[in-house]
């Protein structure tokens, strides 16, 4: 263990007993004993093991369902308390999630994931400045529908081998161009994951917490609106900023059209398992992207009202069951999708419960009535970049935890914290995709801070802009 986890380990609990047993002011809210103060010693110790890795995230993010239930957190007693913390762990964006992870096993399981990013890169060209394009396109474009982490994992081999096929023809090592392209993997799967509800687990936590504190139903298509534009935005800064770095040595000519070519020839065609996933992965797409016509088109036949949330779940869930059914998801891959991000979902929907049902909302609510008050710019820019900043030293999912319980409860301040949370580019330990492609070798760590920091101010900048012109279009204030 090392000392920042055994700090951890000690800190989070003297944490939670110094809220519940001290004489604060959150034991005395009227109406609320000291239930407040419980729920904010969880989320603190919550925070600290979070932020720290004392034990793994996913087992924190179980702590609620024990600790409310005992202290009471929604009043009434431990069985009412379990079952109102234990819905939470059954939430319907979990079965979202969980579904679109398995469409996603699907697609990695048989390759159509490589096959769809080697025909972009293809289509895009192969002179190094395309190729770097390209490489950023087609991760990007994955990264919608799979984690970040399992399309660094497949990107980077392709990476990998387009490189040795420039550095072969060159005779020389191109550690510039190299580095670029490595980059190129992690920065944007990390990016690509913004642009859909299934893109990144921190998306879906946002989505959740908007569910159960605001009572807001964010739709697929909305949220499409919300995320995919920034994508589209800055995956050119992202090349600009890596071409620039990488240029100097990069080859001239289009070298890198052989490798593509030979990669692609040696996939073959594409099986008949592929052509499966494919057909139910594009009509699930689309019963997602036009959800609020069909479901108001179902409504005078059902005789309950059918939620967005619970739609675009049984879509997901459906889709899985049809590839589970047609043999397309065979258990190899359904071994794949993390259990743990599930659960860290789980806790991090009733740790928002715990906050609204003790009193703590409402009485953070009013400590921060001064930042409400102050104008939307600075609100956004000092939200934006405190974002981007503790995302660099903490997980993403951990980050957006803290920042939606501490703002102000407002659609576009909230929206673009949530895509802050994803924006660390300058430390391989900012998230799964940066630390992969530093273990590539091939990403020198002083350039890559040189590099990233940049890109983490231009994001915190662009997306202050985003905030303050775009999102307010897009969602209600």
């Amino acid at each position: 263990m090392t000392r920042t986890k055994a700090v951890g380990l000690v800190l989070g609990p003297a944490l939670f007993l110094a809220l519940a047993l001290l004489d604060t002011p959150l034991a005395h809210l009227p109406g609320f004993d000291r239930r407040p103060a419980y729920a904010a010693g969880l989320a603190l110790l919550m925070a600290v093991w979070w932020f720290t890795e004392a034990i793994p995230i996913q087992w924190t993010a179980m702590l609620p369902l024990v600790t409310f239930p005992l202290t009471g957190v929604f009043g009434g007693g431990v069985g009412a308390g379990l079952a109102r913390t234990g819905a939470e762990y059954a939430n319907a964006y979990i079965f979202l999630f969980l579904g679109g992870m398995a469409v996603g096993a699907a697609l990695e399981h048989w390759g159509l994931h490589r096959r769809i990013a080697l025909q972009l890169m293809v289509r895009i060209g192969a002179s190094p400045p395309r190729l770097l394009l390209g490489l950023l396109v087609s991760t990007a474009c994955i990264s919608l529908w799979i984690s970040n982490t399992a399309t660094a994992v497949m990107m980077l081999p392709i990476a990998v081998a387009v490189l040795s096929e420039l550095e072969g023809q060159a005779k020389a090592r191109l550690p510039r161009f190299g580095m670029s392209l490595m980059l190129a993997v992690a920065y944007a799967a990390n990016v690509g994951g913004m642009g859909t509800k299934i893109g990144t687990a921190t998306n879906s936590i946002f989505v959740g917490w908007l569910s159960t504190k605001l009572g807001y139903e964010l739709s697929f298509p909305r949220f499409v609106l919300v995320g995919l534009p920034f994508v589209v935005l800055f995956v050119p800064v992202l090349w600009a900023a890596l071409w620039r770095f990488g240029r100097h040595d990069a080859p001239r000519g289009d070298a890198g059209a052989h490798a593509l070519r030979a990669q692609l020839a040696s996939l073959g065609t594409s099986s008949p398992m592929e052509r499966r996933v494919a057909w139910t992965f594009s009509v699930a797409a689309l019963l997602w992207v036009f959800g609020d016509p069909l479901r108001r088109a179902l409504a005078p036949a059902l005789p309950f009202e059918l939620a967005n949330r619970h739609y675009e779940a049984v879509v997901a869930m459906g889709a899985a069951g049809v590839l589970a059914l047609a043999r397309a998801l065979p258990l190899a891959a359904l071994r794949r999708i993390p259990v743990s991000a599930l659960m860290l979902l789980g806790g991090s929907f009733a740790m928002a419960a715990g906050l609204e049902g003790s009193g703590l909302s409402q009485w953070l609510g009013t400590q921060l009535e001064p930042l409400a008050s102050q104008p939307p710019w600075a609100r956004l820019t000092l939200a934006s970049f405190a974002t981007v900043a503790l995302s660099a030293v903490a997980s993403n999912t951990a980050t957006v935890n803290l920042m939606l319980t501490l703002l102000p409860p407002e659609l576009p301040l909230l929206s673009m914290v949530t895509l802050a949370s994803s924006c660390d580019f300058a430390l391989p330990a900012g998230t799964p995709p940066n630390a992969i492609v530093f273990g590539s070798g091939r990403v020198h760590l002083p350039s890559m801070m040189r590099v990233g920091a940049l890109l983490d101010v231009a994001a915190a900048a662009l997306l202050v802009a985003y905030g303050l012109f775009y999102l307010p279009l897009v969602v209600p204030p």
